[in-house]
């Protein structure tokens, strides 16, 4: 299973990482721990290079990312709330979540970016509340940048560390891999599912 999983992951290519990380961060059933799991086992059998694995996972988290702050910037609050109340339902999100994350933007300041960023919630809709305020953009990249590179820092290095020190159990990092994707689209898939507006609620 291993040899699978690396096998696959390393057809795509460093382009294929960069546009799965990059819808990753634009829709929400593709996690970024199996994305970069895979590649790090990858890595880690010498099929993928380190460095344009994590170059190329950062530059597609980044365009991602900004998708969404594009978005909040062009369109502005008054704009946004037909967006969201039409498409809501197939991001699992309504206007108080939006609210919510305005709140915590405000809150926190544009420091939120880069701190979020290397956190496993919130990770990609806080690019919205940036693009709603205008934050600078280049503030907003750098910003993302570094967020997400320590990010799939983490999950490049927390994996390579899984299997050297698992390397005797028979696929252990494999089935975390694919324990991982299984349960972001499923949880994705319930939470669609059963998703009412929190006005309905």
């Amino acid at each position: 299973m291993d040899d699978f999983i690396a096998d696959t992951i390393a057809g795509l290519g460093y382009l294929g990482i960069a546009l799965l990380m990059a819808l990753e961060n634009v829709f929400p059933p593709f996690p970024s721990e199996a994305i970069m799991g895979a590649s790090a086992l990858a890595i880690q059998q010498d099929k993928l290079e380190f460095w344009p694995v994590f170059v190329s996972g950062t530059i597609g988290s980044v365009a991602g990312n900004y998708v969404w702050y594009w978005i909040g910037h062009k369109l502005g609050y008054e704009r946004l709330r037909p967006f969201i109340d039409r498409f809501g339902r197939w991001l699992t999100l309504d206007w108080e979540d939006v609210e919510s994350l305005a709140a915590f933007f405000r809150q926190y300041g544009q420091w939120a970016v880069l701190f979020v960023r290397a956190l496993p919630f919130m990770r990609t809709m806080i690019s919205l509340p940036a693009g709603l305020t205008h934050m600078s953009v280049w503030r907003f990249v750098i910003f993302t940048t570094i967020g997400v590179a320590i990010w799939n820092l983490m999950l490049i290095f927390g994996m390579q560390w899984l299997s050297r020190t698992f390397d005797q159990t028979d696929d252990l990092v494999s089935w975390i891999i694919i324990a991982t994707g299984a349960l972001a689209i499923g949880s994705y898939l319930f939470r669609l599912a059963t998703w009412t507006p929190r006005a309905r609620r």
